[in-house]
């Protein structure tokens, strides 16, 4: 049985790690750097970079600042945020970055996904899905949210697999710093239509909502922010929890 992953997110603005509610009234959560050397050293599986401003400021992803946490930790590393070509990926991968995420690029130029999947390998190709509900149907946005697509969230999903993505992540943005609990309902149509990872994001308040996410959206991986970034829950903890619940982790 495949160990289940728990993932700290650091949304990066301006250097700084950052948190919202619903993808906005965003505040300070720390330093980038030393809070991904904590994470690493509590036992997260992986760590995730977002530079959630870099595409709607279209600049290009802070490489320094990615150098930085790749030098401090030694877990795999996805970085995401303002990428747009192979040559893009190529600085990440060789400042440090495991794999990459992208999302707003994806949608705009699906072709991405294969590109970077046949130059990279599909291991390294995380398709992030940022959807909230709309008359009942989840549709897919972007630039952080702000901007609303005609895609539906499914079949956007099965798109990004046959294209060659390795993993999806979805944040339900409905869900989205509320600390009400992950989509589940959502992860679970999700982890059933397609065979590629689904790592839940979006709603982690305490720790049954991670154990519901496995049990009952049945995700391969759970990403949380600020429960960890304000120390609500430390990961050694929650992994405690889990394995009590019969969830194979890694301890």
């Amino acid at each position: 049985m495949l160990t289940k992953r728990i993932i700290p997110c650091l949304d990066i603005k301006n250097g700084r790690t950052v948190k919202g509610v619903n993808f906005v009234d965003l505040r300070d959560a720390g330093d980038p750097v030393e809070l991904a050397k904590i994470y690493s050293d509590e036992g997260a599986d992986e760590l995730v970079f977002l530079d959630i401003s870099a595409t709607e400021e279209r600049r290009k992803t802070l490489v320094e600042l990615v150098r930085k946490v790749a030098s401090t930790i030694n877990i795999p590393f996805t970085v995401g945020g303002g990428i747009s070509s192979v040559l893009d990926v190529e600085i990440l991968l060789q400042n440090g970055a495991d794999k990459v995420s992208i999302n707003s690029s994806a949608v705009k130029n699906p072709q991405l996904i294969n590109d970077l999947a046949q130059k990279f390998g599909s291991q390294c190709v995380v398709v992030a899905i940022d959807a909230k509900q709309i008359d009942g149907e989840w549709i897919v946005h972007l630039m952080g949210g702000k901007i609303p697509t005609e895609l539906n969230l499914f079949d956007w999903a099965k798109e990004v697999e046959q294209r060659g993505a390795g993993e999806i992540l979805f944040t339900s943005m409905d869900n989205d710093g509320t600390k009400n609990g992950f989509a589940n309902e959502a992860l679970a149509k999700l982890s059933k239509l397609v065979n590629i990872p689904i790592i839940a994001s979006g709603g982690a308040g305490n720790i049954q909502h991670f154990v519901d996410s496995f049990l009952v959206g049945k995700a391969d991986a759970a990403l949380a922010a600020s429960v960890f970034h304000f120390k609500e829950i430390k990961i050694k903890t929650l992994k405690t929890a889990l394995k009590s619940n019969n969830i194979e982790v890694r301890i």
